[in-house]
């Protein structure tokens, strides 16, 4: 009996110290999850200047600072590409469109122009002079310009206000997200055609402005100052549409702005219309080469520069205006613009015609 009470006490004394021991994990596990929570992990949002294969994007010095803007790499990377594709054919079709009424509209109003023209002369030649006339000083540089270079200024004031703008600091969340293209932003289609006209940089915009001014006149004679239009503005969508392409697969997103592709598109144009015609640098104007090698040596550097992720400039948007520059002036002229008529003839019915006064029938 002493020995089974004995053996008694020991099972109770070791289920008080199983209960006790229990008791204290529990109160410590109540311990833990009321006055020692975890804080949950904080997820950070993927910026624009990481990639998705984690290297980390090197900003140029041409683009604005945008590390306080958050940009969201789509999970499905291809579907991101399908409205920038619909945009950049339906408005490229909208632009030639647009281009073939605007010149019948021009060579309908040029007669009426002329007779206005000769009546201005006339009067002009019979109303006394005034001396210091800022206004007749202006179209007096106006009239000396060539039409290329009138063309191109509407385009270059365009740059510089935009340029303008990006100074005022309670804009710039708007300029970042409308006038730089990325795909990884929300906004994607509009940033296409308006990152074209814009410059952080006063030295990438004065340069390209540059580059525009001198070759205006040469593109403008071949093409003509509507077609032209046509294919500069169709060209910056193109030209950023190739970038996009060029991110999604290399998965280097970063934000692209300026007008660099469709200068690019002049730039092929005009060196594969005129190989032979000789060109410099700006700063070294002694050294002079052939349009055609300057061509080949601009579109084998965006090559190298695109393969190998340069950062300093989008050279993907280069190559893909260079090579729609080329394109147009080989083929698309022909299969484009000489097609035109069909679409001017509806117009010109439309015009002609309109609707009947009084709404009866014959």
């Amino acid at each position: 009996m002493e020995v089974c009470g004995q053996r008694g006490k020991g099972i109770l004394a070791l289920k008080k110290g199983f209960l006790r021991a229990a008791s204290d994990r529990f109160n410590f596990f109540i311990q833990q999850k009321c006055g020692f929570r975890k804080a949950p992990r904080k997820v950070e949002p993927r910026r624009s200047d990481t990639g998705t294969t984690g290297e980390t994007y090197k900003r140029s010095a041409l683009i604005p600072p945008v590390e306080e803007t958050v940009f969201y790499p789509s999970p499905y990377p291809v579907r991101t590409l399908i409205k920038p594709l619909f945009f950049t054919v339906g408005f490229t079709g909208c632009a030639f469109g647009s281009a073939a009424i605007w010149q019948y509209e021009s060579l309908k109003s040029r007669v009426q122009s002329y007779f206005d023209g000769i009546k201005a002369d006339w009067l002009d030649s019979i109303r006394p002079q005034k001396e210091g006339d800022f206004r007749k000083e202006i179209n007096k540089w106006w009239n000396n310009l060539s039409d290329g270079q009138r063309t191109v200024t509407g385009i270059i004031a365009a740059n510089v206000f935009v340029f303008c703008l990006w100074r005022v600091p309670s804009l710039q969340r708007t300029m970042i997200r409308y006038f730089t293209s990325n795909p990884a932003s929300k906004v994607l289609c509009s940033p296409m055609l308006l990152s074209t006209f814009s410059h952080f940089s006063l030295f990438h915009m004065a340069a390209n402005m540059y580059v525009l001014w001198s070759f205006s006149s040469s593109i403008v004679n071949i093409l003509g100052q509507e077609q032209f239009m046509a294919v500069y503005l169709s060209a910056g969508v193109i030209s950023n549409f190739v970038s996009y392409v060029c991110k999604v697969a290399t998965g280097r997103y970063g934000p692209s702005l300026g007008a660099s592709g469709a200068i690019m598109t002049v730039l092929a144009a005009v060196c594969t219309k005129i190989p032979e015609g000789r060109l410099a640098i700006i700063f070294l104007p002694m050294f002079t080469f052939t349009a055609g090698n300057a061509l080949k040596a601009i579109i084998a550097m965006d090559t190298a520069g695109m393969i190998l992720g340069w950062k300093f400039f989008d050279h993907a948007a280069h190559l893909g205006g260079a090579l729609f520059g080329i394109w147009y002036i080989t083929y698309g002229h022909e299969l484009i613009w000489k097609n035109r008529e069909p679409l001017v003839k509806i117009w010109h019915e439309m015009r002609t015609n309109g609707p009947k006064k009084g709404g009866g029938s014959k």
